[in-house]
């Protein structure tokens, strides 16, 4: 058994892999946000085993006490907190300077302090910018577009430097753009679905051109798993992408197709990035994730990306769930 620590185990992505890390039989401590109503985030809405299976620990990634103490006696520490949210990296830059690049530090500092057997960097494709040839390796450059990017470029190369300096085993996944349930309707995904879901025939999106490369939740969790048992990874970038493209504007049509809904799909002016800051392409290799980790999609293609959405909508449109999305809004 390994005592694993998950920071934003709270969110999306942490959330499941929680899940995944209880269920493979490790002892968990999940590292959640702190906050007044004592809420942990989407761990709230696991099942019941899981919860009275972990040990949480509420606190701030920018606090370098926390985060030590959180880290102590963890064989593994898995670091998926951060700000994510580009339209808002627009208003509070700081903020992510403070969460995603200090709070990296944090984490780093701590595995070296205690010895730390693994740490897995949680990176993103936004790092690479529109992409400059296809499909994206991890040797592509990395252009920071948003604030949000540039704050990820600067937490992978603090990540990277302590391997380099003080040889901290790390690795540094960088999943391409993952969807599934539960996540946030920041995400266009989400924003598409809830929007439909709740009975809207015009549906308000940014750009629709740009072109992702969109990896189903379940597949991500499995690549973490993979990462931090995978010694001859330390020290790497490795990309989780499916190895598929699609547009904005086609996935909201293949959205709307799967509702049997005749829906007008329209780009709003609000919901637009900066034209120096859209990522116009994101379109993933994953060979040395293969090759590596012996990780590949299971929800891949066309024929995976229908199958991934289809259980996406089937969260979505579950009452319980679509009441907690905020669909007629544009969620910055």
């Amino acid at each position: 058994m390994t005592h694993v620590l998950v920071t934003g185990a709270d969110g999306f992505i942490g959330s499941h892999l929680v899940e995944r890390l209880v269920r493979e039989g490790h002892e968990v401590r999940a590292f959640v946000q702190y906050n007044s109503f004592g809420s942990w985030g989407w761990l709230d809405q696991c099942p019941v085993d899981v919860k009275t299976s972990i040990e949480v620990v509420a606190g701030d990634i920018r606090d370098p006490h926390g985060v030590s103490t959180a880290v102590t006696g963890c064989d593994a520490v898995l670091h998926l907190a951060a700000l994510i949210a580009i339209p808002f990296s627009y208003n509070s830059p700081d903020s992510y300077i403070e969460t995603n690049v200090r709070g990296t530090l944090n984490i780093v500092q701590a595995a070296r302090a205690q010895g730390t057997s693994m740490v897995v960097h949680t990176s993103t494709s936004e790092v690479y910018g529109t992409a400059q040839y296809v499909p994206i390796d991890e040797k592509h450059p990395v252009v920071g577009q948003s604030p949000y990017s540039a704050s990820k470029i600067g937490a992978d190369q603090i990540a990277y430097s302590f391997y380099a300096s003080f040889g901290v085993p790390v690795v540094t996944l960088r999943p391409f753009n993952t969807y599934g349930p539960r996540q946030s309707a920041r995400a266009v995904i989400p924003t598409i679905i809830t929007q439909i879901a709740s009975g809207a025939n015009q549906i308000k999106l940014g750009a629709l051109s740009p072109t992702r490369d969109f990896s189903y939740v379940s597949d991500t969790v499995s690549g973490f798993v993979a990462a931090m048992n995978a010694r001859s990874a330390v020290g790497e970038v490795i990309n989780l992408g499916s190895g598929f493209e699609i547009s904005i504007g086609k996935t909201a049509e293949l959205i709307a197709g799967i509702f049997g809904r005749d829906v007008q799909i329209i780009e709003d002016a609000v919901r637009r990035r900066p034209d120096k800051s859209e990522v116009e392409r994101l379109f993933a290799s994953n060979a040395k994730a293969k090759a590596l980790l012996g990780w590949g999609p299971k929800f891949a293609g066309l024929d995976g990306f229908k199958t991934g959405l289809k259980e996406t909508i089937d969260w979505f449109t579950d009452d319980a769930n679509l009441v907690r999305y905020k669909s007629d809004i544009y969620n910055v």
